[in-house]
Protein backbone atom coordinates (compact mmCIF):
# COMPACT_ATOMS: atom_id res chain seq x y z
CA UNK A 1 0.00 0.00 0.00
CA UNK A 2 2.88 2.37 0.81
CA UNK A 3 4.40 1.74 -2.62
CA UNK A 4 1.06 2.39 -4.36
CA UNK A 5 0.55 5.55 -2.33
CA UNK A 6 4.03 6.78 -3.26
CA UNK A 7 3.36 6.20 -6.95
CA UNK A 8 0.04 8.05 -6.74
CA UNK A 9 1.69 10.93 -4.88
CA UNK A 10 4.44 11.17 -7.49
CA UNK A 11 1.84 11.14 -10.28
CA UNK A 12 -0.17 13.90 -8.60
CA UNK A 13 2.96 15.99 -8.10
CA UNK A 14 3.78 15.65 -11.80
CA UNK A 15 0.29 16.80 -12.71
CA UNK A 16 0.63 19.82 -10.43
CA UNK A 17 3.98 20.88 -11.87
CA UNK A 18 3.92 23.87 -14.23
CA UNK A 19 4.40 22.97 -17.88
CA UNK A 20 7.84 24.59 -17.95
CA UNK A 21 9.03 22.24 -15.17
CA UNK A 22 7.60 19.18 -16.93
CA UNK A 23 9.48 20.11 -20.13
CA UNK A 24 12.91 20.45 -18.53
CA UNK A 25 15.86 18.10 -18.93
CA UNK A 26 19.43 17.84 -17.65
CA UNK A 27 22.24 18.88 -19.96
CA UNK A 28 25.19 16.50 -19.84
CA UNK A 29 26.53 16.97 -23.38
CA UNK A 30 27.74 20.52 -23.99
CA UNK A 31 29.00 23.71 -22.36
CA UNK A 32 29.08 27.34 -23.39
CA UNK A 33 31.54 27.98 -26.19
CA UNK A 34 31.21 24.73 -28.10
CA UNK A 35 31.84 25.25 -31.82
CA UNK A 36 31.50 22.54 -34.50
CA UNK A 37 32.31 22.90 -38.21
CA UNK A 38 31.52 20.64 -41.17
CA UNK A 39 32.07 20.09 -44.87
CA UNK A 40 28.88 19.70 -46.90
CA UNK A 41 28.50 17.34 -49.86
CA UNK A 42 25.58 17.13 -52.29
CA UNK A 43 24.63 14.14 -54.42
CA UNK A 44 24.41 15.12 -58.08
CA UNK A 45 23.65 12.37 -60.62
CA UNK A 46 25.12 9.68 -58.35
CA UNK A 47 28.30 11.74 -57.74
CA UNK A 48 29.08 13.37 -54.39
CA UNK A 49 30.17 16.99 -54.92
CA UNK A 50 31.70 19.34 -52.30
CA UNK A 51 28.82 21.73 -51.74
CA UNK A 52 29.82 24.10 -48.94
CA UNK A 53 30.15 24.27 -45.17
CA UNK A 54 28.06 24.14 -42.00
CA UNK A 55 28.72 25.45 -38.50
CA UNK A 56 27.04 24.90 -35.15
CA UNK A 57 27.69 26.87 -31.98
CA UNK A 58 26.24 26.78 -28.46
CA UNK A 59 26.73 29.54 -25.89
CA UNK A 60 25.13 30.66 -22.66
CA UNK A 61 23.23 33.85 -23.38
CA UNK A 62 20.03 35.61 -22.29
CA UNK A 63 16.47 35.40 -23.53
CA UNK A 64 13.97 38.03 -22.39
CA UNK A 65 16.32 38.98 -19.56
CA UNK A 66 16.90 35.47 -18.22
CA UNK A 67 19.91 33.15 -18.63
CA UNK A 68 19.43 30.74 -21.51
CA UNK A 69 21.23 28.47 -23.95
CA UNK A 70 21.56 29.83 -27.48
CA UNK A 71 22.28 27.34 -30.27
CA UNK A 72 22.69 28.15 -33.95
CA UNK A 73 23.24 26.04 -37.05
CA UNK A 74 24.10 27.53 -40.45
CA UNK A 75 24.57 25.80 -43.80
CA UNK A 76 26.17 27.60 -46.72
CA UNK A 77 26.38 26.09 -50.20
CA UNK A 78 29.11 27.34 -52.51
CA UNK A 79 28.59 29.02 -55.86
CA UNK A 80 29.93 26.03 -57.82
CA UNK A 81 26.88 23.94 -56.93
CA UNK A 82 24.24 26.70 -56.84
CA UNK A 83 23.13 25.69 -60.33
CA UNK A 84 22.32 22.22 -58.97
CA UNK A 85 20.81 23.19 -55.65
CA UNK A 86 20.83 26.36 -53.53
CA UNK A 87 21.17 25.64 -49.81
CA UNK A 88 21.23 28.59 -47.38
CA UNK A 89 19.76 27.65 -43.99
CA UNK A 90 20.09 29.42 -40.66
CA UNK A 91 18.57 27.80 -37.57
CA UNK A 92 18.51 29.45 -34.16
CA UNK A 93 17.00 28.38 -30.85
CA UNK A 94 16.92 29.42 -27.21
CA UNK A 95 16.21 27.10 -24.30
CA UNK A 96 16.26 27.62 -20.55
CA UNK A 97 19.35 26.43 -18.72
CA UNK A 98 17.32 23.34 -17.79
CA UNK A 99 16.49 22.75 -21.46
CA UNK A 100 12.85 23.91 -21.76
CA UNK A 101 12.36 25.32 -25.30
CA UNK A 102 11.87 29.09 -25.45
CA UNK A 103 12.26 30.17 -29.09
CA UNK A 104 13.02 28.78 -32.56
CA UNK A 105 13.73 30.35 -35.93
CA UNK A 106 14.58 28.84 -39.28
CA UNK A 107 15.38 30.94 -42.33
CA UNK A 108 15.75 28.67 -45.33
CA UNK A 109 16.52 29.13 -48.98
CA UNK A 110 16.22 25.72 -50.60
CA UNK A 111 16.24 25.79 -54.38
CA UNK A 112 14.14 28.78 -55.44
CA UNK A 113 12.05 28.63 -52.26
CA UNK A 114 12.71 30.93 -49.30
CA UNK A 115 10.73 30.96 -46.07
CA UNK A 116 11.07 31.83 -42.38
CA UNK A 117 9.60 29.85 -39.48
CA UNK A 118 9.39 31.07 -35.89
CA UNK A 119 8.03 29.50 -32.70
CA UNK A 120 7.60 31.42 -29.42
CA UNK A 121 7.06 29.33 -26.27
CA UNK A 122 5.21 30.40 -23.11
CA UNK A 123 4.46 28.15 -20.12
CA UNK A 124 1.86 30.18 -18.22
CA UNK A 125 -1.37 28.59 -16.97
CA UNK A 126 0.15 25.13 -16.71
CA UNK A 127 0.19 24.68 -20.50
CA UNK A 128 2.61 25.04 -23.38
CA UNK A 129 1.36 28.11 -25.24
CA UNK A 130 2.79 28.71 -28.70
CA UNK A 131 2.83 31.59 -31.15
CA UNK A 132 3.82 30.23 -34.54
CA UNK A 133 4.86 32.44 -37.44
CA UNK A 134 5.63 31.62 -41.05
CA UNK A 135 6.83 34.08 -43.67
CA UNK A 136 6.04 32.40 -46.97
CA UNK A 137 8.16 32.49 -50.11
CA UNK A 138 5.83 35.14 -51.60
CA UNK A 139 6.49 37.45 -48.62
CA UNK A 140 3.11 36.99 -46.89
CA UNK A 141 2.91 36.24 -43.16
CA UNK A 142 0.76 33.77 -41.24
CA UNK A 143 0.39 33.57 -37.43
CA UNK A 144 -1.11 30.86 -35.23
CA UNK A 145 -1.77 30.57 -31.50
CA UNK A 146 -2.10 27.14 -29.92
CA UNK A 147 -1.89 25.60 -26.45
CA UNK A 148 -0.88 22.06 -25.49
CA UNK A 149 -1.04 20.08 -22.26
CA UNK A 150 2.05 18.07 -23.25
CA UNK A 151 5.53 19.27 -24.14
CA UNK A 152 6.26 20.10 -27.78
CA UNK A 153 9.59 20.73 -29.48
CA UNK A 154 11.07 22.29 -32.58
CA UNK A 155 13.82 20.60 -34.57
CA UNK A 156 16.83 22.40 -33.07
CA UNK A 157 15.65 22.41 -29.45
CA UNK A 158 15.01 18.67 -29.72
CA UNK A 159 18.41 18.12 -31.31
CA UNK A 160 20.35 19.77 -28.47
CA UNK A 161 18.13 17.98 -25.95
CA UNK A 162 18.70 14.58 -27.57
CA UNK A 163 22.44 14.94 -27.14
CA UNK A 164 21.89 14.36 -23.41
CA UNK A 165 19.85 11.19 -23.85
CA UNK A 166 21.35 8.18 -22.09
CA UNK A 167 21.55 5.30 -24.60
CA UNK A 168 22.49 2.68 -21.99
CA UNK A 169 20.30 -0.37 -22.60
CA UNK A 170 19.00 0.80 -25.97
CA UNK A 171 18.60 -1.87 -28.63
CA UNK A 172 18.40 -1.35 -32.38
CA UNK A 173 14.99 0.03 -33.25
CA UNK A 174 14.51 1.88 -29.92
CA UNK A 175 12.04 4.72 -30.60
CA UNK A 176 11.48 8.08 -28.91
CA UNK A 177 8.23 9.74 -30.07
CA UNK A 178 7.49 13.44 -29.64
CA UNK A 179 5.37 16.22 -31.21
CA UNK A 180 7.37 18.49 -33.57
CA UNK A 181 6.37 22.10 -34.24
CA UNK A 182 7.43 24.61 -36.88
CA UNK A 183 6.00 27.87 -38.16
CA UNK A 184 2.55 26.54 -38.98
CA UNK A 185 2.02 22.98 -37.73
CA UNK A 186 2.50 20.36 -35.03
CA UNK A 187 3.13 16.86 -36.33
CA UNK A 188 4.28 13.47 -34.98
CA UNK A 189 8.05 12.91 -35.11
CA UNK A 190 10.41 10.33 -33.73
CA UNK A 191 14.05 9.48 -33.15
CA UNK A 192 15.06 5.88 -33.94
CA UNK A 193 18.27 4.26 -32.68
CA UNK A 194 19.99 2.34 -35.50
CA UNK A 195 23.01 0.92 -33.65
CA UNK A 196 26.73 1.66 -33.55
CA UNK A 197 29.35 2.22 -36.25
CA UNK A 198 32.77 3.80 -36.78
CA UNK A 199 32.72 7.06 -38.77
CA UNK A 200 35.67 8.99 -40.16
CA UNK A 201 35.36 12.77 -40.12
CA UNK A 202 36.88 15.13 -42.67
CA UNK A 203 39.43 15.93 -39.95
CA UNK A 204 40.91 12.45 -40.53
CA UNK A 205 39.78 11.15 -37.12
CA UNK A 206 37.76 7.95 -36.71
CA UNK A 207 35.03 7.96 -34.04
CA UNK A 208 32.88 5.25 -32.50
CA UNK A 209 29.36 6.56 -33.08
CA UNK A 210 25.70 6.01 -32.31
CA UNK A 211 23.40 6.27 -35.33
CA UNK A 212 20.09 8.07 -34.77
CA UNK A 213 17.40 8.74 -37.38
CA UNK A 214 15.07 11.73 -37.15
CA UNK A 215 11.77 10.85 -38.83
CA UNK A 216 8.54 12.69 -39.60
CA UNK A 217 5.10 11.35 -40.47
CA UNK A 218 4.00 12.18 -44.02
CA UNK A 219 0.68 10.95 -45.42
CA UNK A 220 0.46 8.35 -42.67
CA UNK A 221 3.96 6.95 -43.31
CA UNK A 222 7.21 7.57 -41.47
CA UNK A 223 9.72 9.51 -43.59
CA UNK A 224 13.45 9.54 -42.83
CA UNK A 225 14.64 13.17 -42.70
CA UNK A 226 18.15 13.14 -41.17
CA UNK A 227 20.51 10.46 -39.86
CA UNK A 228 22.87 11.65 -37.12
CA UNK A 229 26.08 9.83 -36.23
CA UNK A 230 27.07 11.11 -32.78
CA UNK A 231 30.14 10.25 -30.73
CA UNK A 232 29.63 7.35 -28.35
CA UNK A 233 30.76 9.33 -25.30
CA UNK A 234 29.28 11.94 -22.97
CA UNK A 235 29.46 14.73 -25.60
CA UNK A 236 27.37 13.01 -28.30
CA UNK A 237 28.95 15.32 -30.89
CA UNK A 238 27.50 14.95 -34.41
CA UNK A 239 30.32 13.60 -36.59
CA UNK A 240 28.29 12.95 -39.74
CA UNK A 241 24.80 13.94 -40.90
CA UNK A 242 22.95 12.32 -43.80
CA UNK A 243 20.19 14.65 -45.00
CA UNK A 244 17.35 13.46 -47.22
CA UNK A 245 16.28 16.67 -48.94
CA UNK A 246 13.33 17.51 -51.14
CA UNK A 247 15.67 17.91 -54.11
CA UNK A 248 18.13 15.11 -53.40
CA UNK A 249 20.46 14.16 -50.57
CA UNK A 250 23.37 15.77 -48.76
CA UNK A 251 25.98 14.78 -46.19
CA UNK A 252 28.00 16.70 -43.63
CA UNK A 253 31.30 15.52 -42.12
CA UNK A 254 32.94 17.16 -39.12
CA UNK A 255 36.17 19.09 -39.73
CA UNK A 256 36.55 20.92 -36.41
CA UNK A 257 35.54 20.51 -32.76
CA UNK A 258 36.23 23.22 -30.17
CA UNK A 259 35.01 23.79 -26.62
CA UNK A 260 33.64 20.31 -25.97
CA UNK A 261 32.34 19.74 -22.44
CA UNK A 262 33.92 16.32 -21.77
CA UNK A 263 36.96 14.42 -23.11
CA UNK A 264 36.25 12.78 -26.47
CA UNK A 265 36.78 9.16 -25.47
CA UNK A 266 35.19 7.71 -28.63
CA UNK A 267 38.25 8.28 -30.85
CA UNK A 268 39.49 5.07 -32.48
CA UNK A 269 43.22 4.61 -31.84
Amino acid sequence: MKKISSILLFFCLCLSLPASAQCTFRNTAFKSGEYLSYNLYYNWKFVWVKAGTANMSTVQSNYQGKPAWRASLTTRGNQKVDDMFVLRDTLLCYSSLDMAPLYYRKGAREGKRYYVDEVFYDYSGGKVNLRQHRQKHDGTHAWLKKSYTDCVYDMLNMFIRARSFNPEGWKKGHVIDFPMVDGNSCDPARIVYRGKSVIKGDNGVRYRCLQLSYMEKDDGKWKRVVDFYVTDDDNHIPVRLDMFLRFGSAKAFVIGIKGNKSPITSIEK
